[in-house]
Formats: structure tokens, sequence, C-alpha cells
């Protein structure tokens, strides 16, 4: 079996120095939209009220989790049958603008679903300071189940049997993908027509990531007051694809200080794009 979950979850965690500037932020929230509300100079501009979107740590520093998380021990598998199955960040305190930082990533769990794994990679990261987030990354191997491990907890999260308290649209950019590639995510899915037929889509994909940005800035923007150190923890399960250039529909209903969100797609009778999503908040 590729995976060899006893030594992928026992192995020494991977640390990596991560290190960023007001450019990398500024470039990460260029990637997922912002600039186009007149609001959105607390994003794009680098004045002290620059502030960071937590989603930015999947980027922090150009180490994307996944990708660490395919090369870590007992770790073996093709490619083509991985997907990105789901996201979850949950932050110490407000992102800064600059920072230098240490990243302990390992192999915290393998689940067995029937048909296929879920590698779970976590990553917790830390500065001199202390304490900035921890991230869990849920990578879906097709064809890797069936070898008698843990199913792992369900993480479906039903909507409320009511009306949204708000619906916000967001269009995309036809070159959305190309911009929000340049703060790490090379992979060519996104950009290159040819390789998109091959793996079987039409045109090149969105980055699951870039919607998951898009959809937190929204939520931030239109529940939070515009205020990005309220969030704490945002997670989701990455259901379907989006193109660039679509337009989200994203439905939020506020909890006690948790608002789950759905993400759709427009242009195609609102197909799943993001699900069981969750931010909690202060």
């Amino acid at each position: 079996m590729p995976i060899d979950v006893t030594k992928a979850t026992t192995a020494d965690p991977r640390r990596a120095e991560l290190a960023w500037t007001h450019k990398d932020v500024l470039l990460y929230h260029l990637g997922i939209g912002a600039g186009a509300g007149a609001d959105d100079l607390r994003y794009t501009f680098e004045s002290p009220a620059l502030q960071v979107l937590p989603s930015f740590a999947t980027v922090a520093g150009g180490a994307l989790a996944a990708a660490g998380g395919l090369s870590m021990p007992g770790i073996d598998v093709d490619l083509a049958t991985v997907l990105h199955g789901g996201q979850r960040i949950d932050v110490a305190r407000p992102l800064p603008v600059h920072g230098k930082a240490v990243q302990s990533s390992r192999i915290a769990a393998v689940y067995d679903k029937g048909k296929a794994a879920v590698i779970i990679l976590r990553s917790e990261v830390a500065d001199s300071d202390g304490p900035l987030w921890t991230s869990d990354t849920q990578i879906f191997v097709r064809g890797e189940g069936g070898f008698g491990g843990e199913r792992g907890p369900s993480a479906r999260t039903e909507a409320p049997d009511r009306d949204p308290d708000r619906t916000a649209l967001r269009t995309t950019r036809e070159d959305q993908a190309l911009l929000y590639r340049l703060s790490g995510d090379w992979n060519p899915l996104h950009a290159d027509p040819e390789f998109a037929k091959r793996a079987g889509f039409d045109r090149p994909i969105l980055h699951g990531l870039c919607s998951y940005g898009i959809v937190l800035k929204a939520v931030v923007d239109t529940l939070l007051g515009g205020d990005a150190a309220r969030v704490r923890g945002y997670s989701t399960r990455f259901a379907g694809i989006f193109f660039p250039g679509e337009t989200l529909r994203i439905r939020m209903w506020s909890g006690e200080g948790r608002i789950q969100v759905s993400a759709t797609a427009v242009e195609r009778d609102d197909a799943p794009v993001l699900s069981d999503t969750v931010v909690e908040h202060a």
C-alpha cells in the first residue's frame, strides 16, 4: 500500500522557516479579488490600517501545506489521485503584516473512507512572540482506502433550515487563477488548458484555496465589520469545482460566535463549491 499509516503518523515533524512582507500580503489579497470595493484599501494599501485575512496562512512564506504533506515519510501516492478535500485554520492572534516564523508539520491522522484515504496534515506556526496559527489540511487520495483503518469523524455541517441572514455575490476575473497562483500554488491545472483537459476539465479551474479566501473576505466585510482580527477559526470542505470568471453566491447564517456559510456557482445552477463551512469569531 502506498500509504504506510504507522510510518506516516509516527514520523518526526518537519520544520520550515517562513517569512513574508507586506508585498506578499497585498498580492494575496489581490489574488482573492480585493481592490474592487470602496473599503478595500484595508487589504491593498501599505498603510498602518493594512490588515491580514487569516486565510493568508495557507500561502504564508510560499509554503503550501498540501504539497508538503505528499512528501512526508510513509506517503507515496500518484498525484493524479489526489484532491484537496478540506481546510481548517485556527488563529491564536491577528497575523502580522511582516513576519518570520517556524512551521512544524506532521501527519496527524490517516482515515479509511473505503474507496479513498484522507490524510490530515497538521501544521503549527509560531514566531518569537508565540503561536500564530494551526492549520489542518485534508488530502483526499482516491483508490487508497480499504486498509481497515479508522473512518474518522464526520465533518458535515447542515445549513440552518431558514433563509440566510445575508447573501453576497462575488464575480471573479477571467485571469483570477493566473493572479492567485503568484502567491505560490504553481499547479498547472489552474493555468494550462491542455493540462486541465488531461485532468478531465474543459478549462483551467480556480484554486480551491482562492475560493476559500474569497469567501472569508466576504464574511468579514459583510458580517464582521471589515475586521479580520475577529476571526478565530475557519473551516470548509471543497465540494466542487469553480471556473475563473464565474460568480460565487455566498450565503451566510449568523449564530453565537459562529457564521455558517455555503458557496455555490451562480452560472451553473448553484453547483456546490464550498460546503460545511464555518467562520468562528470573537
